[in-house]
């Protein structure tokens, strides 16, 4: 029989393998988590840097052509060419960062139901926290 656990208190649980099951799982799901808050942070960074740009340009002649890096070389384009291509990317960076957003909610959520099972066998005895 499975009795769970109050707040504060230890446990003398034996770890069984669904148990094991569960803490690899959650390990993998907090990695994950992990990996997909880097690519947020730099995909929110460029989102920056793309609105700043867009200020930027706001202030620029609209006769006079532009320097506007694609890869790894420099072109010139004219203003409003850069200023569509801004937008371009800027729609798509909203899109992936939402995408993110949604696949770390619900990495969240899994985490939230296997920090409930573990905590409610263990307690104190094992540490979810990063």
């Amino acid at each position: 029989m499975t009795k769970m656990l109050r707040e504060g208190e230890e446990a003398d649980a034996e770890v069984t393998w669904e148990d094991q099951q569960n803490i690899n799982a959650f390990s993998k799901l907090n990695g994950r988590l992990e990996a997909l808050d880097e690519i947020y942070q730099e995909k929110k960074k460029e989102k920056e840097y793309l609105e700043d740009l867009t200020q930027e340009l706001e202030l620029a002649d609209e006769d006079e052509s532009v320097k506007y890096r694609i890869g790894d070389a420099y072109v010139s384009i004219t203003l409003d060419e850069a200023n569509e291509r801004i937008t371009a990317e800027n729609s798509e960076l909203s899109t992936e960062l939402d995408g993110i957003t949604s696949k770390m909610e619900t990495i969240n959520k899994e985490m939230a139901k296997l920090k409930a099972i573990l905590y409610g066998k263990f307690g104190k005895s094992i540490n979810l926290e990063k």
